[in-house]
């Protein structure tokens, strides 16, 4: 008497063959790639002929603080109390000019500190502050 067990061929496939879709996927690649330079060429436009002017950078207003405490304003010498005024007119006068700030290495850094905030009350966003490189 022979009893008949399971063998492994009875047993269901339970992968998903991905041979036809990456064949899917490949030809649907080369389709896009074929069409992609015709579509950015699809609308025909007669661009009006102009002569393009270089726009000049935007020259930097130099804010500078010397060992003393003096503030400077592109080298001019402005009075503590009129600091924030100076630095509210030139900010209304160049809204998106960028400001760099360079402090003496002898001045105390509250001295920097209270033309940080000055500036920062003016409303000035772009600022970068000057060092020299390490030699």
């Amino acid at each position: 008497m022979a009893f008949s067990t399971q063998s492994d061929q009875d047993d269901v496939v339970s992968e998903i063959n991905i041979t036809p879709l990456v064949d899917v996927m490949l030809v649907l690649l080369v389709a896009f790639i074929v069409t992609a330079p015709l579509v950015s060429h699809a609308i025909r436009v007669n661009l009006p002929k102009t002569e393009a002017t270089a726009s000049a950078p935007e020259r930097p207003v130099t804010v500078s603080v010397d060992k003393d405490g003096n503030v400077f304003i592109d080298k001019r010498r402005i009075a503590p109390e009129a600091r924030d005024v100076q630095f509210a007119r030139l900010h209304a006068q160049r809204p998106d000019a960028p400001v760099t700030l360079q402090g003496d290495e002898g001045t105390p850094y509250g001295n920097v500190a209270k033309v940080l905030a000055a500036l920062e009350r003016a409303g000035v966003a772009k600022l970068a502050v000057l060092t020299a490189p390490v030699q």
